[in-house]
C-alpha cells in the first residue's frame, strides 16, 4: 500500500510537469490510451478476455461516468493548483464513500462515525479558505475530482465479481482516453508534438500508474482491509514532499491544520469500523 501511494504521487507530480507543455485533454488521452495498453497486455497474458458481456452492465456504466469525472478534473487540478493541496483534498475520498455507502448500499453509520465525517469535511474547507485571501476558484477542481473518484469506488463494490482488477484497470483507464477526447474538444487546443523530455514524463507516468494500481490490488486483495487501509494517507506526505521540492510549493498553517482534520477523521472511522461488529 506504502508503494502504491508513492507510485500515484509520482504520477501526479509527472503529469504536473507535462502539464507544463501539454493541453491538459491530451495529457489525459495519452496517459489513459498508455495505461489501457498496459493492461491489455497484461489481460492477453493472463487469458481475460478483453471484452466481457459484464463491462456494459449499469455499474460499470455508472463507474465509468465518475471516473471521466474523477480524473479530469483531478487533472486540471494538478496542472493548475498545487500539487499539496490536490493532494490534501484528494485524501477526504474515504469519507465520502463512507456517507456515500451508507446512502447508498444503505450500510450502518453511526452517529460518531457521520461526526468524522462532518469534521474531515470541514478540514477540506479549511483547505480551500474560501473567502479568504489566498482562496483560489481553481481548487474546486481537485473537490469535483475527489467526488468523482468516491463514486467510482462506490460503483466498483457494485461491479460484477467476474471481471478482474486487470479488466477494471483497462477500462478504467480507457475513460480517462474518453475524458481527455470530450475535453480536447470542448477546449480546441490544437496537439502538441511532444519533445524527449515531455515523452519520458508520460512514459514514466504510464508506467508509474500502472504499478501504482498493481500494488493497490495487491494490498486490497491479500491484505486485511482494516489493516492496510491507513496506510493511503502516506499519499499524503508523498504529495506535499514533491510539491515543495520539485515545485517550490508553500504550505500555510490552514492546509496542515486541515489536512490533520482529515486524516485524523479518516483513522477514526477506520477503527470505529473494526469496532462495529
Amino acid at each position: 500500500m506504502i508503494a502504491a501511494m508513492a507510485a500515484f504521487a509520482v504520477e501526479d507530480a509527472l503529469l504536473k510537469a507535462a502539464s507544463t507543455t501539454l493541453p491538459v485533454g491530451e495529457i489525459l488521452i495519452l496517459f489513459g490510451l498508455g495505461g489501457a495498453l498496459v493492461f491489455a497486455v497484461i489481460a492477453l497474458l493472463g487469458r481475460d478476455p478483453l471484452f466481457p458481456a459484464a463491462v456494459l452492465s449499469r455499474p460499470m456504466r455508472i463507474r465509468a461516468v465518475f471516473e471521466i469525472t474523477g480524473r479530469l478534473f483531478y487533472v486540471l487540478a494538478i496542472a493548475l493548483t498545487p500539487l499539496s493541496a490536490a493532494t490534501v483534498i484528494l485524501q477526504a475520498t474515504p469519507l465520502v464513500v463512507v456517507a456515500g455507502a451508507a446512502l447508498v448500499f444503505g450500510e450502518t453509520v453511526g452517529w460518531r462515525r457521520w461526526g468524522a465525517i462532518i469534521v474531515g469535511l470541514i478540514g477540506v474547507i479549511i483547505v480551500v479558505q474560501p473567502g479568504a485571501d489566498g482562496f483560489s476558484a481553481l481548487s474546486i477542481f481537485a473537490i469535483l475530482g475527489m467526488l468523482g473518484f468516491a463514486g467510482r469506488d462506490l460503483a466498483s463494490r457494485a461491479a460484477p465479481k467476474s471481471l478482474s482488477t486487470t479488466i477494471l484497470g483497462l477500462y478504467g483507464f480507457l475513460a480517462v482516453a474518453v475524458a481527455g477526447a470530450m475535453f480536447s474538444l470542448w477546449q480546441a487546443k490544437p496537439f502538441v508534438w511532444l519533445d524527449w523530455r515531455t515523452t519520458i514524463y508520460m512514459l514514466a507516468a504510464i508506467f508509474t500508474g500502472a504499478g501504482a494500481y498493481a500494488c493497490l490490488m495487491k494490498a486490497m486483495r491479500t491484505g486485511e482491509v482494516s489493516a492496510v487501509t491507513p496506510f493511503r494517507y502516506t499519499r499524503l506526505l508523498f504529495g506535499i514532499a514533491l510539491g515543495v521540492m520539485l515545485f517550490d510549493e508553500a504550505l500555510s498553517g490552514a492546509m496542515i491544520f486541515g489536512s490533520g482534520l482529515i486524516v485524523l477523521s479518516g483513522l477514526f472511522i477506520l477503527w470505529r469500523a473494526k469496532q462495529t461488529p
